[in-house]
């Protein structure tokens, strides 16, 4: 999934979500994410939507 896609599900917009992500970049960095990555890998997905609970379900 993209960033935007899962801001559109979290129902933000894609300024207030990479704020949101910005309060846990050392474990998104860990993950492989960046600050310009838009396509994270699933186990990013799977963090940002335990941590914010967004269901993309």
């Amino acid at each position: 999934m993209t960033k935007s896609e899962l801001a559109d599900a979290a129902g933000v917009s894609s300024h207030t979500f990479t704020r949101w992500l910005k309060a846990h970049r050392q474990q998104l960095t860990a993950m492989g994410v960046g600050g310009k990555t838009q396509l994270l890998p699933p186990k990013a997905v799977i963090y940002i939507c335990d941590t914010f609970c967004i269901d993309v379900g």
